[in-house]
């Protein structure tokens, strides 16, 4: 965590006389005594502003700053230029248009937000665990989530997100920091088969998700259902996921 930066050079209630000057002699009567406290108020709003002015400077806060869109569109349209080649040759195909996109999306002056959705289909179901003979079946599902923040700087609460425990209700089980992605990146494991990779990058937070879950065939023929198979093990496609999102990051700033 970044903690708040602290702020110094101010003087302290318990300061010094000489720290004061000349404002510490006894005025006269009717002298200048009541100007000291305006004197000293003037001097505390200057203290005051220079620190802020060094902060803003330093850490990008208050002012009118506004994020670096870095070269990311991200509009309605945005989800035809988003492909995911790797998870396609490891975990399946996507099905085919228009059944498995779904496109959920805000346009904001403040936030633009797109979600693209697809299901992913073994080509071979038994070769890749997908049926084994007793009736169950895995389906996988991957989703990309764009975001181009253009009022506020989505990195402090990015970097705050990377020690939830729980997200939409799952537990997260790890996070792993991926390096030489946008400006910051995590990689998430979480509970009902999710693993999750997340890019900050300027103003664009890109989430691209790949989901599994067990599906249990009645019409297998089977008298009693057989035991549920194990999960598949999702940090198989962990390099995929990260070669995929470098596609995303690139087809969101050319699409």
């Amino acid at each position: 965590m970044i903690s708040e930066p602290e702020l110094v050079g101010e003087p302290g209630p318990g300061a010094p006389p000489d720290v004061v000057s000349g404002f510490d002699r006894e005025p006269a009567a009717g002298g200048p005594r009541r100007w000291q406290g305006v004197l000293w108020a003037v001097v505390g709003a200057l203290v005051a502003s220079a620190v802020w002015a060094t902060a803003v400077f330093a850490y990008g806060i208050g002012g009118d700053r506004k994020p670096d869109p870095r070269g990311y569109r991200v509009e309605s349209d945005s989800c035809a230029a988003i492909e995911l080649k790797a998870l396609a040759q490891v975990v399946g195909a996507a099905e085919p248009e228009p059944a498995a996109t779904e496109l959920d999306g805000i346009e904001h002056p403040a936030l633009h937000r797109i979600r693209c959705t697809v299901a992913l289909v073994p080509p071979d179901a038994g070769a890749r665990g997908g049926r084994d003979g007793a009736g169950w079946t895995t389906g996988y599902q991957a989703s990309v989530t764009a975001e181009l923040h253009k009022e506020t700087d989505p990195r402090p609460e990015f970097e705050a997100s990377s020690t939830l425990t729980e997200i939409d209700g799952m537990g997260v089980t790890r996070v792993e920091r991926v390096p030489d992605l946008g400006d910051l990146a995590h990689l998430l494991v979480m509970d009902d088969n999710v693993m999750q990779l997340k890019v900050v990058e300027g103003g664009a937070v890109v989430t691209l998700t790949l989901t599994a879950w067990m599906n249990y065939d009645a019409d297998g023929g089977e008298e009693e259902m057989p035991d549920v198979p194990p999960d598949p093990e999702l940090l198989a496609y962990r390099a995929d996921l990260i070669s995929d999102m470098r596609d995303v990051t690139k087809a969101l700033k050319t699409g």
